[in-house]
């Protein structure tokens, strides 16, 4: 009998990792995020923010949308690498959901490796800047930039190089995002927003050996 898919984003991490031949000090060291984040990453006990992803991607050298894609099922059986004439059709229920206190998201078009754009829709939770902090200890910052666009509700964009602006439904923003940035929610009903972020990592696949 099959076995079915290991849906669970920790555990493929774990097993990215094995496969590489990294031990957690390995992989701490590669990625700059500390043995226990990366423990708890596997363990599901934080949550794979956009940040830590990066850090993750750049670090082991994997491409972000293959490292996205692996995580979303565990293997690569579906992951159209890229090429002319690609097309993805998302229907609702699929991707990769990462939720957090503070934020929940789901990672669209996952099958497509090498994409230039990292397309996600979301529901912002945290409605200060100490429930986010508390989560996440700092502003959040990646290499790349990123489209902010609120489907719903009213959010709050805090940066540190200005003053924080308030979006409701129809606004959107485009950001820098190596500049520290939070979003919180800043209305009674729901928030939720479209995010596209850019792929600034397109190095090698799974298939290839540890960085030396």
């Amino acid at each position: 009998m099959q076995t079915a898919p290991d849906n669970n984003p920790g555990n493929a991490l774990r097993a990215l990792r094995k496969k590489l031949k990294l031990t957690l000090q390995d992989a701490s060291e590669r990625t700059g995020l500390p043995i226990s984040t990366f423990s708890k990453l596997e363990m599901g006990k934080m949550s794979l923010s956009f940040e830590r992803l990066s850090a993750i991607s750049t670090g082991l050298g994997i491409d972000f949308s293959e490292l996205v894609s692996m995580l979303a099922d565990g293997s690569q059986a579906k992951a159209k690498p890229a090429g002319l004439g690609r097309r993805v059709i998302q229907r609702l229920g699929d991707g990769l959901p990462i939720n957090s206190s503070s934020y929940g998201y789901v990672y669209l078009a996952v099958e497509l490796l090498q994409k230039k754009l990292v397309p996600m829709v979301g529901e912002i939770y945290a409605t200060t800047m100490d429930e986010f902090l508390s989560e996440f200890g700092d502003l959040q910052r990646h290499p790349g930039e990123e489209f902010m666009y609120v489907l719903e509700g009213e959010m709050e964009l805090h940066t540190d190089l200005y003053t924080p602006a308030r979006l409701k439904a129809g606004d959107s923003v485009y950001l820098d995002s190596m500049m520290g940035h939070a979003y919180l929610k800043a209305s009674e009903g729901p928030c939720k927003v479209l995010c596209v972020c850019t792929n600034e990592h397109t190095g090698g696949g799974l298939g290839l050996p540890a960085i030396p």
